[in-house]
């Protein structure tokens, strides 16, 4: 059963209903830990005193702010304690922006957003009303001893909240430019094209982390004494020229017509395009 992150009330306006919100998804990896070559024990860090020379214990550490090179203020717990925003049990929403007008690379952290108890109608009519009008909510929130602002969004089932990063957080690239006169009318038309035939709905079940599964085998092989086997790589062919790597991605998506013979008269039937790679090799068979 997912853990309960927060819970408290949002408000708009004089609306108050009661949520509670759970971490709606969180990145796997593969940790290793660092062994000493010569015996394989596990190497532990060591905090090590420049001005002594000598290993220091964790007891004796205080954080430290640089204000300049190599002046540092002692900041003690307390200090954080006394600024950092309590836990609130108040969501309150500022605004209703355009779902369109959100940069996703403002989204942070994801989470559901649930009813709590007595709080599902108010809920229900807040998702309804953000579903139909195309509006996200953007409200301000404390937890974890953090002031956040959040986007409030309808999902497929319900609300969907994501924290923000502020704006001076997000790398703003003033070099990051695209000309758009350096693609012609046809090759736009080629590109569209191709697009439409790789066309599909988006089923994120369909994707996995293919170096995460091969980490998964080379450990289980080396567990078991085996060789590891190196994957191979994809065969990459320059681009020389993109309209003559547009024809071709094409040739290989789409459809041909070839006509058959069917009772009185001759009907097409749609068959998948040959591979070049195929066609070549066939023709060397003939020859």
């Amino acid at each position: 059963m997912a853990t309960t992150v927060w819970r408290g009330h949002l408000t708009f306006g004089l609306v108050s209903l009661p949520v509670k919100l759970f971490t709606a998804a969180r990145g796997e990896t593969i940790s290793f830990n660092q062994l000493h070559a010569a015996d394989h024990s596990r190497i532990k860090q060591v905090t090590y005193c420049q001005a002594e020379d000598k290993p220091v214990p964790r007891s004796e550490l205080v954080k430290g702010y640089e204000y300049e090179k190599d002046r540092y203020v002692v900041i003690d717990e307390e200090d954080i304690k006394k600024v950092a925003p309590k836990t609130a049990k108040v969501m309150e929403i500022q605004e209703f922006v355009k779902a369109g007008e959100v940069d996703p690379v403002y989204l942070e952290s994801s989470y559901y957003m649930a009813p709590d108890e007595g709080g599902e109608k108010p809920y229900t009519l807040l998702f309804s009303a953000l579903r139909e009008t195309g509006y996200y909510a953007v409200a301000k929130v404390a937890m974890h001893n953090r002031e956040h602002v959040v986007v409030i969004r309808p999902g497929k089932k319900g609300m969907v909240l994501h924290t923000m990063y502020f704006a001076d957080e997000v790398r703003h690239m003033e070099e990051f430019r695209t000309d758009t006169s350096l693609v012609k009318d046809k090759e736009l038309d080629l590109a569209r094209m191709l697009i439409e035939t790789l066309a599909a709905d988006f089923q994120p079940e369909k994707y996995h982390d293919a170096y995460r599964d091969n980490l998964k085998q080379m450990i289980e092989a080396k567990v078991a004494g085996h060789k590891v086997v190196e994957t191979p790589a994809p065969a990459m062919a320059p681009v020389i020229d993109i309209m003559e790597a547009l024809k071709k991605s094409l040739a290989e998506k789409k459809p041909v017509k070839v006509a058959t013979a069917a009772a009185g008269g001759e009907a097409e039937q749609e068959l998948p395009a040959e591979p070049e790679v195929k066609k070549r090799r066939r023709t060397m068979k003939a020859v």
